[in-house]
């Protein structure tokens, strides 16, 4: 259900002009039951003044009274064809203060780990600028040098549900324009979800193949049967002094 305009101030309206419950003030207002109860002792929204939902043409006065005389019925807000649409947010993300000085870094690695994202699904993930992820997509930012990659939604910039939900977008755009895609491609379009449960068994990179038969396992016995000194380790065969004189002797 919407939210009305002004929600704080039409309870406190409601409270002091109706005998409607708690409960039903706050489902209409998406307010805690608690919260409503406090407006009516007096402890929240003190000099907060009413604000008429019926004369603002937000409920209507026959809802009013439904609802007094069935304590279960639940108000519904009036219908506003010109504000259709109002609620979806528009533009990017906003970003507190505090998390700022982090966009670059959860910039570069969604650019890093998740190329098939476009600038805009980006733009909405971290509440960034498209010339912001364009400059550190071409590696010309100002402070390129000192970025770190990091997972926006360990910075806290954006959920993983919604991180999923725009690389699973991704794909299917790569999907209906025909793209080939490597393996690598497809594992990074996986969701987090589908990565965790995934069965298939993770192949070897080409760099190492051959080393899996490598194994740390027992010496052999007949080697390690052998001891070694240092005289034997050392020492040259017999003869090869000889040798060496006569080689000596020969090329004089």
């Amino acid at each position: 259900m919407a939210k009305p305009l002004m929600a704080k101030a039409t309870a406190v309206w409601l409270v002091d002009n109706t005998t409607l419950s708690f409960k039903q003030i706050a489902d209409f207002t998406e307010m805690h039951e608690l919260e409503v109860q406090g407006i009516a002792d007096g402890d929240v929204a003190a000099g907060v003044k009413g604000f008429d939902p019926v004369a603002n043409n937000q409920l209507e006065q026959s809802e009013i009274d439904e609802a007094e005389k069935n304590p279960l019925h639940k108000l519904k807000l009036k219908y506003n064809a010109s504000a259709e649409g109002e609620e979806k947010r528009r533009g990017p993300r906003y970003t507190p203060l505090s998390k700022r000085q982090d966009r670059p870094a959860s910039i570069l690695w969604l650019v890093k780990f998740h190329p098939e994202l476009a600038d805009s699904q980006i733009s909405k993930l971290v509440g960034t600028t498209k010339p912001t992820i364009q400059a550190i997509r071409e590696r010309t930012h100002w402070n390129i040098a000192n970025i770190q990659p990091i997972d926006p939604v360990a910075l806290g910039l954006c959920k993983q549900s919604e991180l999923d939900a725009a690389v699973q977008k991704a794909a299917a755009k790569k999907a209906r324009e025909g793209q080939a895609m490597s393996d690598e491609d497809r594992r990074k379009l996986l969701s987090t979800e589908q990565s965790l449960s995934s069965e298939d068994e993770h192949k070897m990179p080409t760099a190492i193949e051959g080393l899996e038969s490598f194994t740390l396992g027992e010496a052999d016995p007949e080697v390690t049967s052998k001891q070694y000194d240092k005289d034997s380790l050392f020492n040259l065969p017999e003869g090869s002094d000889d040798d060496e004189d006569e080689s000596e002797t020969g090329s004089r």
